[in-house]
């Protein structure tokens, strides 16, 4: 199984222009919004291509943040990275707790019943408000099984690569 920690995880997008200096207008996903800023490098792009930059900083302003990265040093500069994704290397993110999983670290996991039946992959998770809900797709199938340890999710072994559940091979 090929290490998860080599992985990009998206933190964030560049959504606008502030000032003429090169700072940029962005949209945190993490919580607090600020958190962002704890992570380097950010890797600034697409999915395919990004820049890697070290020591990105930032504040809050008004109801949004802004950041600057570092060698943009222009409102054309920046301006070029309106609408890039801001990404970091999963192995920033700090060891989860027993019992608690990243999203990232759940995707790609077999999904095995009860019973042995496979239902497939987790391709990813969403969050209802009242918990998060794994989408499990089998090429031919798509399963949506609420991830409610103990309840549903009986075994998550992310190194094995496996998530054990008790749920109806039917629904």
């Amino acid at each position: 199984m090929a290490t998860r920690d080599g992985k990009l995880l998206v933190l964030g997008k560049i959504v606008g222009l502030y000032g003429i200096e090169g700072w940029v207008k962005i949209e945190s996903y993490s919580e607090p919004r600020l958190r962002i800023f704890k992570y380097s490098p950010w890797f600034v792009g697409s999915a395919d291509i990004g820049v890697e930059y070290a020591g990105a900083r930032g504040r809050s302003q008004g109801k949004g943040v802004v950041a600057h990265l570092p060698g943009v040093d222009s409102r054309d500069a920046a301006a070029a990275l309106v609408g890039a994704e801001i990404r970091i290397l999963r192995s920033a993110l700090p060891k989860p707790k027993p019992g608690e999983y990243y999203w990232v670290d759940l995707e790609g996991l077999d999904m095995v019943n009860l019973e042995g039946s496979a239902f497939g992959k987790v391709d990813h998770v969403f969050s209802t408000g009242a918990n998060d809900v794994l989408v499990v797709r089998d090429g031919e199938r798509e399963r949506l099984v609420p991830f409610v340890i103990d309840e549903f999710v009986k075994q998550v072994d992310v190194d094995g690569g496996r998530i054990l559940v008790d749920w109806d091979a039917d629904f």
